[in-house]
């Protein structure tokens, strides 16, 4: 018996590679996660996406606290199980006429993990629309091996190696649109990308990584948050839990492992 996805849903999912809109917040929390960023960011004078990057639900408690949303984790374990670990979370954003995009790329390809059974909640914390560069998904492309990716930095990519998969006709991607406070699902295969935002609005999303206990990293050994259920295989090493927000015991293990990823 399924937590939260009806059997068409999962079956839906299964096929497709994605699922959405769901709600995991309200509006109104959303807002309040939304004003928290900026003032950090105003405390920086810059986006926190260049200052905190990887595991950003370690250094800031209403991120972690979305990242074990009772909803979201219904939904995922409905799709892989009841034993979940979380071993990345980024904040993404664009500012109101920003020309930077995400490409058309699959997470797997650069994720490390085997086997392939990770699922992602991409949260919004702004709106989430099609005129201030929602995330798109292109049906389907979960099935089958990983496509070639290239990489190619100095444009507007926000992916932190420029990667990207050419030959994909845009106008194949689904938008999938959100209001604040609402989650998309995909599957770790699924190709998915941004198109830049041409709003006067600001666009903010939380993507949440989370993989059965099962998954081992095909690399060094890495480390990863438990969010339900049991860890019966230890292949991960236990993330730390911040105290408050910018604990520096967290703050240092995110830049370690951010510098484990990037070299790894």
């Amino acid at each position: 018996m399924t937590k939260l996805l009806s059997a068409q849903e999962v079956e839906r999912f299964r096929r497709d590679g994605y699922l959405f809109p769901y709600r995991a917040i309200s509006e109104a929390k959303a807002a309040d996660s939304l004003r928290q960023l900026a003032d950090y960011e105003a405390t920086l004078g810059h986006e926190a996406q260049n200052h905190v990057r990887f595991k950003f639900h370690l250094v800031f408690n209403w991120a972690l606290e979305i990242a074990r949303n009772e909803t979201i984790l219904d939904a995922v374990e409905d799709l892989i199980g009841p034993d979940i670990l979380l071993f990345a979370g980024s904040i993404w954003t664009k500012n109101a006429h920003d020309p930077r995009f995400v490409a058309w790329h699959q997470d797997s390809a650069y994720f490390g993990l085997d086997p392939h059974d990770e699922v992602t909640a991409w949260v919004a914390i702004s709106d989430s629309r099609s005129d201030n560069g929602c995330l798109r998904y292109l049906p389907q492309s979960h099935h089958g091996a990983d496509m070639t990716h290239i990489e190619k930095k100095g444009d507007n990519n926000l992916l932190v190696f420029g990667q990207r998969i050419e030959g994909i006709a845009d106008e194949r991607g689904i938008d999938a649109e959100l209001a604040p406070g609402e989650f998309t699902l995909h599957h770790e295969r699924t190709a998915h990308s941004s198109r830049p935002n041409v709003s006067d609005r600001r666009r903010v999303g939380l993507s949440l990584f989370y993989i059965p206990a099962h998954v081992r990293s095909t690399g060094a050994r890495r480390s990863a948050l438990l969010v339900r259920g049991k860890d019966k295989y230890g292949h991960w090493d236990p993330d730390p839990l911040p105290r408050y927000d910018l604990d520096p015991i967290t703050f240092e293990h995110m830049k370690k492992c951010l510098g484990g990823y990037l070299h790894g």
